[in-house]
This record gives structure tokens, sequence and C-alpha cells, in this order.
């Protein structure tokens, strides 16, 4: 994985990677809207790498509130963090019966 550069922070393609490989999902859509928070706490320069809409459907979820889904979201990208990701908006879905 190529790191991030504290200038545009992680990349929605990284971020995919690594859910793919932790929380093997059936569906998952990896959005950057950095750029719609120019300006806001933990906005870099660039608009890239900051904020992040995450959408995943994974079997991992089967039996597990909506916290402890979003807690195997974040776990899973918690070294981002400290590259500048700064918030994610989750939606972790369970997979249809």
């Amino acid at each position: 994985m190529t790191p991030a550069t504290p200038s545009t922070g992680p990349t929605a393609q990284q971020l995919e990677q690594r859910l793919r490989k932790k929380l093997q999902p059936s569906a998952l859509e990896v959005v950057d809207e950095s750029f719609q928070h120019h300006g806001h706490a933990g906005a870099n320069d660039s608009g890239l790498g900051t904020h992040f809409r995450v959408r995943v459907t994974s079997p991992l979820f089967v039996g597990k509130s909506a916290v402890m889904r979003h807690r195997l979201v974040y776990d899973a990208l918690q070294d981002f963090m400290n590259q500048g990701l700064h918030a994610l908006a989750i939606e972790a879905r369970l997979p249809a019966a």
C-alpha cells in the first residue's frame, strides 16, 4: 500500500482495498467527499483524503448491532486516521436474507 501524503491523506482506493481485505464485503462503495468540506475541521488544502462515505454490506455484520458494524469499519481503517482521514459517514448493511 502506498502511504498517504500529509497534503492529500488516504485515497478512496486505499480504503476500499483495506475494507475488501478485512470485511469481505458483498457490496462496497467508498466515496471521497472531502471537497464538500473545504474550510471545515480536518479538511486540507487539496480537497482530498479527509472525509469519506462508506457503504458496505458484509456477511461479517450478521448478528452484530449497528454500533458493532461501525466499529468493525473503524477498526479496519484505524491506521488511516494517522494519515489524514478525519471523518467517515458509514452505512454498514446486513446482507439480504
